[in-house]
C-alpha cells in the first residue's frame, strides 16, 4: 500500500466526527493491506511507531527538510522504481534504519535517513510523518476506534478482538491474526507479560458511587505507586503501571510475594511508604524509590515500601480475571491475607460513610468502590470500578505554559490543562492554573517544558500532549471561554503523575459528567 492511501484515510477520520464512520474508513483500509503491511498500518494510525520513540527533535526533522539530499549522493531507495510513490515497508524500512544508527556521526546519518524519505514524500506526507515522529499524530484513530476497525475488517465479533487486545497487551499482533484468519486463541494471559491495569471512574461522593452500584466492595484509596506483581515459582518480577519493569526498585515487594504459599500468580496492587505511625508519606516520596540505582539494602533503609494488594489475575496455573470481584477477592484474601487491602462490602450509606471517614481519619486519599460481581478489565476505565476522594481531581495533560512575572519571572507558571476528547484524540482546553507550583516544582517544570516545546507565541510555551498532571478543583462551570464549553473553578496542581500517559487522562466526557451532576444537585435543592 501506498502510504500516500494511509495519509488520505488519517485525515478523512480526522475530519469525521462519527465514530461508526470513521470505523468504517479503517476497515476499509484494513481490508485493502497485505499480512506484511497490518502491523506498519495500525501502528500509524493509532499515532506511533513499531520501533518506539526514536528520539528526534524539531530541529533535526528540519534540517532534513530543508537540505534534501545532493542528485548524485547513494541513496536509501537507490534501486530500481526510485521515483514510486512511497510504499508502508519504505517509510518503516527507514524507521528500523533510524533506531538502529550507532557510533559518531550519528546525528548526521539521522538526518541523512529522514532527508532521503522527505525527498520522495509529498507535503501531506511529509507533515504527517512529522507529527508521527513526534508523537504528535492526533487523528482520532485511537486504539478504541481501531478496535472497532478490526473487527469490522475482519468479519469477527468484537468482544474476541478486544479480548485478545486485552491479553495481548498490543493490537498489532492482534489485527495480523484476525485479518489473516489466524487463531485468536493463542493470546493468553501469561505470567511476565504485564498487562494494562484495570482504571476507575471518579464518584460524586459515597452516596453516588452506592446508588451506581448498588452492594459495593470499598477499599482504602492509597496515595502510592500502581504495581502488577508476577510471580513463577521463585521468580519475582514487578510492573509499573506503564509496563516497565521496576523489579529492582522494590525489593521488599518481591521479598514478601515470594513468601506466599502459592506457585505461580499475577496479582495487582500498590507500593507505598509509609511513616513511623502508619500514616502515609505524599505520592512524591514513594515515586523516589523508582529509578535509583542504589543497592537493594540501601533503597530498603532509605525508604522502605509496603505491599498492599487488591487483586489477582491469575492464581495456580488459572485465570480469574473473568471471575467476580468477589471472587478473585476471596482468593486473594486466602493467599495474602497479610498483604490484602482493607476492604468491606456493603449498600448502606452510613457504614460506607464511616468507612470512609476512617480512610481519610488514616492520611488516605479516600475509598475505592468496586461492584463484586464484575469481572477484571484489563485497560478499561468502566463503571464497575469508582473512585471517591476528599475533593474533585482530574488527571489533565498540559498542553502549554506562559512564563510567569513578579516573583516567578523568569519560570513557566500559568498551565493551559486539556481532557482528552475520546472521539478525536485531540485535547480540549479546560482552563489554565499557576495555583499548588512549589519553587522546586516551579523549577522542574521550566527546565522540562523547554526541553520539549513545539513553539512559542509570545509569553507562551506549546508542549506536546506528554504531561500528565493530577488538579484539584472545587467544580465545573459552563464557560463559552473554551472549545470544551467548561472551565475549572479554583483549580490547582497537586501532584505530577510521570507513572501515567496522555491517554490515561480523564476525558471530556467524565469532566461533562460531573458537570451534569453538580446541575442536578442544585436543581433538586432549589
Amino acid at each position: 500500500m501506498r502510504l500516500a492511501e494511509l495519509v488520505a484515510a488519517s485525515n478523512a477520520v480526522a475530519a469525521n466526527p462519527a465514530r461508526l464512520e470513521k470505523t468504517r474508513i479503517l476497515a476499509e483500509l484494513l481490508q485493502a493491506l497485505t499480512p506484511e503491511e497490518v502491523p506498519v498500518a495500525v501502528a500509524f494510525l493509532a499515532g506511533r511507531l513499531r520501533q518506539g520513540r526514536l528520539g528526534l527533535g524539531h530541529a533535526t526533522l528540519w534540517e532534513a527538510r530543508e537540505n534534501p539530499p545532493a542528485p548524485a549522493a547513494p541513496t536509501l531507495f537507490d534501486q530500481p522504481g526510485t521515483d514510486a510513490p512511497l510504499a508502508l515497508r519504505d517509510v518503516d524500512a527507514a524507521f528500523e534504519r533510524l533506531a538502529h544508527v550507532r557510533g559518531k556521526g550519528v546525528g548526521a546519518e539521522r538526518a541523512r535517513i529522514l532527508a532521503e524519505l522527505y525527498a520522495r514524500a509529498s507535503d501531506d506526507e511529509r507533515d504527517f510523518l512529522e507529527r508521527l515522529l513526534l508523537a504528535e499524530l492526533r487523528q482520532g484513530a485511537l486504539m478504541g476506534v481501531m478496535v472497532d476497525a478490526v473487527a469490522r475488517a475482519s468479519g469477527r465479533p468484537l468482544a474476541e478482538i478486544r479480548r485478545a487486545a486485552m491479553l495481548a497487551g498490543d493490537l498489532e499482533p492482534v489485527a495480523v491474526a484476525a485479518l489473516t484468519q489466524g487463531d485468536l486463541a493463542q493470546f493468553r494471559l501469561e505470567v511476565f507479560k504485564p498487562v494494562l491495569p484495570m482504571l476507575a471512574q471518579p464518584a460524586e461522593g459515597i452516596e453516588d458511587a452506592l446508588a451506581r452500584l448498588g452492594e459495593a466492595a470499598l477499599e482504602w484509596k492509597l496515595d502510592g505507586a500502581r504495581i502488577q506483581v508476577h510471580r513463577e515459582g521463585d521468580t519475582v518480577r514487578v510492573y509499573s503501571r506503564t509496563l516497565r519493569e521496576v523489579t529492582h526498585a522494590v525489593p521488599e515487594v518481591v521479598e514478601s510475594v515470594r513468601r506466599l504459599p502459592l506457585s505461580d500468580a499475577i496479582l495487582d496492587g500498590e507500593v507505598i511508604a509509609l511513616k513511623p505511625d502508619g500514616r502515609p508519606h505524599p505520592f512524591q516520596v514513594t515515586m523516589r524509590r523508582f529509578g535509583r540505582q542504589l543497592e537493594v539494602e540501601e533503597l530498603k533503609a532509605e525508604l522502605p515500601l509496603s505491599t498492599v494488594l487488591f487483586d489477582v489475575l491469575h492464581l495456580d496455573g488459572r485465570d480469574t480475571f473473568d471471575l467476580p470481584q468477589r471472587e478473585r477477592f476471596a482468593l486473594l484474601r486466602e493467599k495474602a491475607p497479610e498483604l490484602t487491602v482493607v476492604h468491606l462490602v456493603t449498600s448502606d450509606v452510613e457504614q460506607a460513610t464511616a468507612f470512609l471517614d476512617d480512610a481519610f481519619a488514616r492520611g488516605h486519599e479516600g475509598v475505592m468502590a468496586k461492584a463484586p460481581g464484575a469481572p477484571y478489565e484489563a485497560g478499561g476505565r468502566g463503571a464497575s470500578w469508582l473512585k471517591v476522594k476528599t475533593a474533585h481531581t482530574l488527571d489533565l495533560v498540559v498542553l502549554a505554559a506562559e512564563w510567569g512575572n513578579g516573583r516567578r519571572q523568569g519560570w513557566l507558571s500559568n498551565i493551559h490543562l486539556g481532557a482528552r476528547d475520546p472521539e478525536t484524540g485531540e485535547f480540549v482546553m479546560l482552563g489554565k492554573t499557576f495555583k499548588g507550583m512549589t519553587d522546586e516544582l516551579l523549577e522542574w517544570q521550566t527546565h522540562a517544558f523547554e526541553d520539549r516545546a513545539i513553539r512559542r507565541e509570545g509569553n507562551t510555551v506549546y508542549l506536546p500532549p506528554e504531561f500528565v498532571v493530577e488538579i484539584a478543583f472545587d467544580d465545573i462551570q459552563a464557560s463559552p471561554r473554551y472549545p470544551g464549553g467548561m472551565a475549572l473553578r479554583l483549580a490547582r496542581v497537586k501532584r505530577y503523575r510521570p507513572d501515567k500517559t496522555p491517554a490515561e487522562a480523564d476525558t471530556v466526557d467524565t469532566v461533562r459528567a460531573i458537570l451534569e451532576g453538580q446541575t442536578a444537585k442544585k436543581r433538586a435543592s432549589q
